[in-house]
């Protein structure tokens, strides 16, 4: 069975959207390298530098299922029915009716955040659970879910908005360093959450 994993680009002081949900300041590594790179079945192309197109490969090999939150899902129009990772299950109270039917990329889960991650893995099959968003991820971390929190720090100080780590109680939570890739524009990051 994969692992659960977070992987989202943050910035140096530890926002991963800025208030108005802008995340331009820290998609711009994307953009800014020289290995065109298609996403999403060829829907986008990616412009990213030689070592964050081997880490985004591995990544799109080893992930069969995502799980995300219905904010996350209405800000991104449901991808155009394309998410990043299909099948991928949206946390919420209320389905997405147009999207409740044969062929839909999408499964909406109203009973928690276990049932959502229990029904990725299942999906997913040997490959990884991708956990999208602040608050899924941190719903993760206190469920006690989440394997590995991989994150692209983009030299960046937001100042203000999306925090990836709030609301996670007041233990610690010991993780152990896996990964480190300087690249130009991001530094990835990888680490194991010791449970």
């Amino acid at each position: 069975m994969g692992k659960v994993i977070t992987n989202i680009s943050m910035s140096l002081d530890g926002f991963i959207a800025g208030p108005q949900d802008d995340v331009q300041q820290l998609f711009k590594w994307y953009f800014g390298g020289t290995e065109a790179f298609e996403v999403q079945g060829g829907r986008m192309t990616l412009k990213v530098s030689p070592e964050s197109a081997r880490l985004l490969a591995e990544s799109i090999a080893t992930t069969g299922a995502m799980v995300a939150g219905r904010r996350m899902f209405d800000l991104a129009g449901a991808w155009g029915g394309n998410p990043p990772f299909a099948p991928c299950f949206i946390l919420t109270h209320n389905a997405a009716q147009e999207w409740v039917k044969e062929g839909s990329p999408f499964t909406f889960v109203t009973d928690g955040i276990e049932s959502a991650v229990a029904q990725a893995k299942t999906a997913a099959g040997d490959k990884n659970v991708a956990i999208a968003t602040a608050t899924t991820t941190q719903q993760c971390i206190k469920a006690g879910l989440l394997d590995e929190i991989h994150i692209d720090l983009v030299p960046v100080l937001l100042g203000d908005g999306v925090r990836l780590f709030e609301h996670l109680g007041s233990s610690a939570i010991e993780l152990e360093q896996i990964k480190v890739v300087e690249a130009p524009g991001v530094t990835h990051l990888g680490f194991r959450v010791l449970k």
